[in-house]
């Protein structure tokens, strides 16, 4: 079964009815079935109108769920975004970035996920809908585990929010992988620093990205090295791309890296 809902009412109408597969841009979705038959019902929200887009509003920033990477390239954003473009140009190819979009990188949650990390430090939340209502998560509450979300029944995301006091300063984000280009991450650190405020989150070593708080904290003090112990929320582990201990020290030095940038 496929339907493909042209308005917001539409689709939560839809998703009241049963247990629908949803599908937006599809650059995770179709790979995840390759080799065996789509046989479970699919609600295709691309067509969905009004959840497209980067708005200014009275409390921030909203990026609709439907809102590609590209857009994200091209908007034009205060510095502190500079994290969330990057890792934007860091998502698979230039075609994955044209259909690929923000909300269907979040709903994934692999712990590898490139938005992650620059939405984390941007103290992003997540709305989700449904016919019942509204609500408005933390991105820290939002991914719960490794391809595990708080979506409940019948709710899908319908925008990203970025609070205004999360718009100081400026921001970068690193990535290290087995190549340049079109990989799956090794270690990611994205950072924002701004006046009295800092922010910093890994990810791709631990089942979910981790914020790393006791290091902001302290570069709110004025301290500048990264000890070990400020990576203690991490919990790095050997898969295909490389070992828990060259993971522990290639996130130390990218942490390292990320905080002398936005310093400078």
């Amino acid at each position: 079964m496929y339907a493909r809902p042209a308005t917001l009412e539409s689709a939560l109408e839809h998703l009241a009815e049963g247990d629908w597969s949803l599908l937006a841009g599809g650059t995770d979705f179709y790979p995840a079935r390759v080799g065996r038959p789509l046989n479970e019902p699919v609600l295709d929200i691309s067509g969905v109108a009004g959840l497209r887009g980067i708005d200014r509003t009275d409390e921030g920033f909203s990026i609709g769920a439907l809102t590609t990477w590209t857009d994200v390239i091209r908007a034009d954003l205060p510095p502190a975004f500079d994290a969330l473009k990057l890792a934007a140009r860091e998502v698979g190819s230039i075609q994955v970035q044209n259909a690929g979009t923000v909300a269907g990188n979040l709903c994934n949650a692999s712990p590898a996920a490139d938005g992650v990390p620059p939405l984390l430090v941007l103290d992003a939340e997540v709305e989700a809908m449904s016919g019942q209502g509204v609500r408005r998560l933390p991105l820290t509450a939002f991914i719960r585990g490794n391809r595990q979300t708080a979506l409940g029944a019948g709710e899908m995301v319908t925008r990203i929010l970025i609070p205004g006091s999360a718009l100081k300063g400026h921001s970068t984000f690193l990535k290290l992988g087995a190549r340049k280009y079109l990989v799956i991450s090794i270690v990611m650190v994205a950072a924002r620093l701004g006046e009295g405020d800092a922010a910093v989150a890994v990810g791709s070593c631990s089942a979910v990205a981790q914020r790393l708080r006791a290091l902001e904290a302290d570069l709110r003090g004025g301290v500048i090295g990264v000890r070990p112990e400020h990576l203690s929320p991490l919990s790095p582990i050997d898969d295909m791309r490389a070992d828990a201990t060259y993971r522990g020290e290639a996130a130390a030095a990218l942490v390292q890296r990320a905080v002398d940038a936005v310093r400078a």
